[in-house]
């Protein structure tokens, strides 16, 4: 355990053990500004689903905890299996799951209702690879690989169905995107077609092509994004969830998303190491994976709101 810790808290993240239990909220509080999360969860993912239900994974053993923003009470939907660490993880609308399964090498897909498995992907089994988030699109869903400068590519078939085990691409990276080292990290797409990856090393945002893999960069005016993680992107608004730095970038994009200005940073004692997020009307829920903290039992870890 401490050699993963040690690993992971440099690019990204830590592990701990599970305790299974529930989610508690702020008595009286319509929609809490914290919810627990149970000690050593240890949480990296978050999305938001319908309504105000929302799904945090476990960086650890791949567990899935469902809970709701206005009640802030929750469950372990998917239980952890030891050697299967999550990172991102997103929903569809078909209700579908979506996860990216870090060290494993792949991808699984489950009933968002149920946590029974759907499918499973396996982009590669090159040790050292990290699939550490996604984006799903009408036509695909497009993973980071935070150890190699490729995309990973699961095309959707009619109406979303889900093509076959081995009906994956793998896409390599040109330009700045195929940069050594750079640790790709959240990801989101543009109204364009193109895609937006952190490197969360440099500190830099790139736009990749998912025909070609060519790739740009993103001028913000040489503001340093360092300790990107998770991405979130509501028109020409985007949040830049830096985790090391317990910063949120807000980054207003022009208009043809090729340059940005740092509009704001959001900060205060309650990030803690924040790892990703999501939008839910004016507010952004963000989760704090407290990655500077040695992981434990008793490691206390929570969901976050902040004003968007």
């Amino acid at each position: 355990m401490r050699k993963l810790f040690s690993l992971l808290v440099v690019p990204l993240v830590a592990a701990a053990s599970l305790v299974g239990s529930p989610a508690v909220a702020h008595p009286g509080a319509p929609f809490p500004a914290r919810i627990a999360l149970p000690n050593g969860f240890t949480p990296e993912g978050l999305t938001i689903g319908r309504g105000t239900t929302v799904f945090v994974g476990s960086i650890l053993d791949g567990a899935v905890w469902r809970g709701d923003l206005r009640t802030g009470r929750g469950s372990v939907l998917i239980p952890g299996t030891p050697g299967k660490d999550k990172a991102g993880l997103k929903l569809d609308q078909r209700g579908r799951l979506w996860t990216a399964d870090f060290s494993g090498g792949g991808a699984s897909v489950y009933d968002a209702g149920t946590g029974a498995l759907l499918a499973h992907y396996q982009f590669t089994d090159e040790p050292g690879s990290l699939v550490n988030d996604l984006v799903i699109t009408d036509r695909a869903v497009y993973f980071t690989d935070s150890a190699r400068q490729v995309l990973y590519v699961v095309p959707l078939g009619p109406g979303g169905r889900l093509p076959a085990a081995t009906a994956f691409r793998v896409l390599p990276l040109t330009g700045p995107a195929a940069t050594p080292d750079a640790y790709h990290n959240g990801i989101v797409a543009l109204p364009d077609g193109d895609l937006l990856v952190a490197q969360m090393l440099p500190g830099r945002l790139v736009r990749i092509d998912p025909r070609t893999g060519g790739s740009r960069l993103v001028d913000l005016g040489g503001y340093s994004v360092e300790r990107a993680d998770g991405l979130v992107l509501r028109g020409h608004t985007l949040y830049v969830i830096r985790n090391l730095t317990s910063v949120i970038a807000v980054v207003q994009l022009n208009s043809r998303y090729t340059a940005g200005v740092v509009q704001r940073e959001i900060t205060g004692p309650q990030l803690r190491v924040p790892a990703t997020g999501d939008l839910l009307g004016s507010a952004l829920y963000v989760v704090n994976g407290r990655f500077d903290v040695e992981p434990g039992p008793d490691v206390d870890y929570d969901i976050v709101r902040v004003r968007a």
